[in-house]
């Protein structure tokens, strides 16, 4: 009886370890398993001349934060480029929300998602990746025929981090690019790739983390509980020795 209880006591703390590690967003065994959210990203210029419209800048006037974000306009900054950090942070993610507009001025919204990496980093200034065969509704691809603008939102909710993206969107036909379809489609992955979305950069903007609820996917979960199973599996193993 005293070693059973003793068993179930210490599964109650690897549990409350467990849930302690996923609240605070760090495993014990190691380093941090997820980061705390940077502060002081700096604001690229290239965003605030796109986002700051006459209206904006209006509203901001009327608000009181104008002038906090007027210096953000004069940055010298020539164009928008992607850095190692944000290349590293785009490749990591498993999906995005992507924007587009209709010829009748409707905003769409759509979730885009695949195995992690499927949004390919092409260059300091290009994203693509491979559009794989939905619903055939072909609501965001139509869009994008009358007007090339694009707006993605990445998010990496364990961490509390967002990274917004502007840019313009260039599509090709499966059968018109084998090629770099094939570049593009993810390894292993079962879909039809449809076309291949080639986004050129015109601004990127990291968002503060603010509001951001953490959530968790599978495989996170499973990095933080793993070594604990495994601890569990070695005291069962333990309790069956003992008898």
């Amino acid at each position: 009886m005293y070693a059973i209880n003793l068993f179930i006591l210490c599964i109650l703390i690897i549990f409350v370890k467990a849930l302690t590690f996923i609240s605070k967003g760090t495993a014990e065994l190691g380093s941090p398993l997820f980061s705390e959210p940077e502060e002081g990203l700096e604001m690229p210029r290239k965003f605030a001349e796109i986002a700051f419209t006459p209206t904006v800048k209006s509203v901001q006037e009327q608000q009181g934060s104008r002038e906090a974000y007027q210096k953000f306009e004069e940055i010298d900054e020539p164009e928008a480029l992607l850095s190692e950090k944000e290349a590293a942070f785009i490749q990591a993610r498993d999906g995005f929300y992507q924007a587009t507009v209709s010829e009748t001025g409707w905003p769409y919204v759509q979730f885009r998602g695949g195995p992690a990496g499927f949004l390919r980093v092409i260059d300091a200034r290009h994203i693509g990746y491979a559009d794989f065969r939905g619903n055939r509704q072909y609501l965001s691809v139509g869009n994008l025929g009358a007007n090339d603008r694009v707006a993605l939102i990445l998010m990496d909710y364990a961490n509390r981090r967002r990274l917004k993206i502007w840019a313009r969107a260039r599509i090709l036909d499966a059968e018109d690019a084998p090629e770099l379809v094939s570049k593009l489609q993810a390894p292993g992955y079962r879909a039809r790739v449809e076309r291949a979305v080639i986004l050129k950069i015109e601004a990127f903007d990291w968002n503060c983390p603010q509001h951001i609820t953490p959530r968790f996917t599978e495989a996170e979960i499973a990095s933080v509980t793993g070594p604990l199973q495994a601890r569990i599996a070695e005291l069962e193993e333990q309790l069956g020795r003992a008898g």
